[in-house]
């Protein structure tokens, strides 16, 4: 008989277990959204964040978005990463506390486990830049132009771990050029110096680079981009160039902590999809060079997956490290 109750009693609680998850999406959210932002105000995450709190409110759900900055984002992700797994904490991710920072140093989240997607939002490219004093007007010339002067060739990055910074590490690589990298604390001393003519070229973020590219001030040799950026429809695209494996640029999406319900997570994908997908937001991206991915949540697990594994492999072969 005692087994007979340990059993019924086992098979409640899974019944229990069973219906939690759609119970509680039911009512979810039934209080505010927190959406943690990891940089400083004014960035893209912080656009990408703010953008979806706004159409959430507009929607008649209370949505704060909270701006948790240090240590290049990972203080926010350990945050979010130990938060309870219920939906009201949200994650704005992006390619460095993902993909980068995991295989730079030791953190204090697990950046594949502790943290699930709900969507990529906002994806940008990098653009290769160089002084208008090069002669290399193309990327295979720049690459000619390279070998012809090992060693004097300078690369900017935003800093060490950026994506420009890898990225031209990977062109290093696939080229076999031997090219010197300066980093520096963010993109908007790296391009002054590379106007300046201190440097000699930059993967710059698009956002940045339109402005300099348009005033003539750099120029312009490949964007790493899948189709050519409608900013600028002159520049070639890396694999038109003759080197897709190096596509590449930021992005920003929406995570929240790992066991979080999946009716939830849907939830929010949905509403994430809606957001920014709507007239206002897309016209405002357009002007600043984003791109909507909004891939569901399984799809952008892989891609953050493989986004994890291409730069791992590329970091590891450099040997680069966060000094």
């Amino acid at each position: 008989m005692s087994r007979q109750r340990l059993f019924a009693g086992l098979l409640a609680t899974l019944i229990a277990g069973a219906f939690a998850s759609p119970a509680n999406a039911q009512t979810y959210p039934s209080q505010p959204i927190k959406i943690i932002i990891p940089t400083a105000p004014g960035g893209v995450a912080d656009i990408v964040g703010r953008a979806l709190a706004t159409k959430l409110s507009e929607a008649g759900k209370t949505a704060v978005a909270e701006n948790k900055t240090g240590a290049g984002g990972a203080i926010a992700a350990d945050f979010v990463a130990k938060s309870a797994p219920d939906g009201y904490t949200v994650y704005v991710g992006f390619h460095a506390t993902q993909a980068i920072l995991p295989h730079l140093q030791k953190l204090t989240y697990d950046a594949e486990k502790d943290l699930i997607p709900i969507t990529i939002a906002a994806r940008t490219a990098n653009v290769l830049v160089v002084n208008p004093n090069v002669p290399a007007k193309s990327m295979k010339e720049l690459v000619a132009y390279a070998k012809a002067n090992p060693g004097k060739v300078t690369f900017a990055s935003q800093g060490n771990g950026s994506t420009g910074h890898i990225v031209g590490e990977q062109f290093k690589q696939l080229t076999g050029v031997d090219i010197v990298h300066v980093p520096y604390r963010g993109g908007a001393p790296a391009v002054q110096d590379l106007i300046a003519g201190h440097v000699t070229m930059m993967f710059d973020v698009l956002t940045l680079a339109v402005p300099q590219i348009k005033g003539e001030k750099v120029r312009a040799l490949a964007s790493a981009s899948p189709q050519r950026i409608s900013l600028i429809p002159d520049v070639p695209t890396v694999a038109e160039a003759g080197f897709p494996q190096l596509e590449s640029g930021p992005w920003f999406g929406f995570f929240v902590p790992a066991k979080t319900p999946k009716p939830v997570v849907d939830w929010l994908y949905a509403e994430a999809k809606k957001a920014f997908n709507s007239p206002d937001v897309k016209a405002q991206w357009e002007k600043q060079g984003l791109n909507a991915m909004l891939a569901t949540p399984e799809e952008t697990q892989k891609f953050v997956a493989s986004e994890y594994k291409r730069w791992g492999e590329v970091i590891k072969k450099a040997n680069i490290t966060m000094n």
